[in-house]
């Protein structure tokens, strides 16, 4: 019997050891577990950042020229490729010549006549000259001769004319294309009649080896830019590149530059055209494109940038960050965040230069909570690496 009580006695008192050292373990992981967060920051400085605006455009050709008849005819030949590259110059079509040849020769014919008629009343024009000093003829017959050689002259003078007149005509029965470039379908076909300065073309050149892109953008926000600029909130760019963004969401290579920004807004949409010129050496960009062009519409001088995993924007709009205090607390900070530019967002309010923004450790972080903080060098490529939910817990 005494046996019994006392195994259950020692058992009773290994229970109670048991307990108590659990006890003991627990109450040390809890005191751990409130201890300082540790917390990488960033410090807000201010930095000139250029403002970007995406806006739509269509591309053109840098020359277009529609290649129309300047004699009328029937189309003998037509001798370039379809979609080929063409100089400038170079024969396109044959109109039949014959009619404007006839003219020519006749024009040249009248020319040699005008010129032998010229010729002859110029000798007897010299010839009087002679004989008046010597009273051989009369004031009468002097006069004569010399009236018969300005006639002759201006009667030759109409007939170069003419001949030169008939030669251009015959050399336009070559037409020929006014710029390089490539160029289109033709219109007609060898056997066709055209006239001269005929309203259809009969083809069309481009030279594409340049671009624009006509660019539109909204009178309002244009206006409010200027007043930005006007009251000092941004600076004019120093610099009109644009970059392209074709319609498959790739980025064209070569940078553009703004040429000019129209005068006039468009009464039926609101709009301002921009235009904008971009080489194009490979012929990837066509007129007619649909594309979307990055502009620099005005550079911030002061701008404070926060990285983007750093701010936590609400379901109402609202933006929020955790600062690192002095005090060795994190505080949420609510902040105005203006637009996204790369993988920062612009704080327009709310921050100060030197404050000191959590990017890292902050995911189970409250508002007040203590902290361990430490400065790290931002990512410029790794957006999502700050703890996006910092602030949702931070309003907790």
């Amino acid at each position: 019997m005494f046996k019994r009580v006392f195994s259950a006695a020692l058992l009773l008192t290994a229970s109670l050891a048991v307990l108590a050292g659990c006890g003991k373990k627990d109450d040390t992981s809890t005191k751990g577990a409130h201890g300082p967060a540790s917390v990488g920051y960033v410090v807000v400085q201010p930095e000139p950042v250029d403002l970007i605006a995406e806006l739509s455009g269509r591309t053109s050709a840098f020359l277009v020229s529609d290649v129309r008849p300047q004699v009328g005819g029937i189309v003998k030949a037509r001798q370039f490729t379809e979609g080929g590259v063409v100089s400038a110059g170079q024969p396109l079509y044959q109109i039949d010549p014959a009619q404007y040849q006839a003219a020519y020769d006749s024009a040249l014919a009248n020319q040699q006549q005008a010129q032998a008629g010229y010729e002859l009343a110029h000798t007897n024009a010299s010839r009087a000259q002679q004989l008046i000093t010597i009273r051989a003829i009369s004031q009468s017959d002097f006069d004569t001769a010399q009236a018969d050689e300005k006639q002759k002259a201006a009667t030759l003078a109409q007939s170069k004319a003419a001949a030169e007149t008939a030669k251009i005509n015959l050399d336009y029965t070559h037409v020929t294309s006014p710029i390089a470039g490539r160029i289109g379908k033709s219109s007609v076909t060898p056997g066709a009649l055209v006239t001269a300065n005929q309203t259809t073309a009969l083809a069309t050149v481009q030279d594409i080896s340049k671009v624009y892109v006509d660019i539109t953008q909204s009178a309002t926000e244009m206006l409010r830019l200027k007043r930005a600029i006007m009251g000092g909130d941004l600076s004019k760019p120093s610099s009109a590149k644009v970059q392209l963004i074709l319609d498959d969401g790739t980025a064209y290579p070569l940078p553009g530059t703004l040429e000019f920004t129209d005068v006039s807004v468009s009464p039926s949409a609101g709009t301002v055209t921009l235009r904008a010129l971009f080489p194009n050496p490979d012929g990837l960009l066509m007129p007619g494109m649909f594309v979307r062009a990055r502009v620099i519409k005005g550079v911030v001088d002061q701008a404070l940038m926060v990285p983007q995993g750093a701010v936590t924007i609400d379901p109402k709009g609202g933006a929020t960050v955790l600062v690192a205090g002095d005090d060795g607390k994190a505080h949420a900070r609510r902040v105005t965040a203006a637009e996204m530019i790369g993988t920062k967002w612009r704080i327009a309010q709310g921050l100060q230069a030197g404050d000191k923004v959590i990017v890292e450790g902050a995911m189970r972080l409250k508002d007040g909570g203590p902290i361990k903080a430490r400065p790290v060098q931002p990512d410029e490529n790794a957006v999502g690496k700050a703890d996006k939910a910092a602030a949702p817990a931070a309003g907790n």
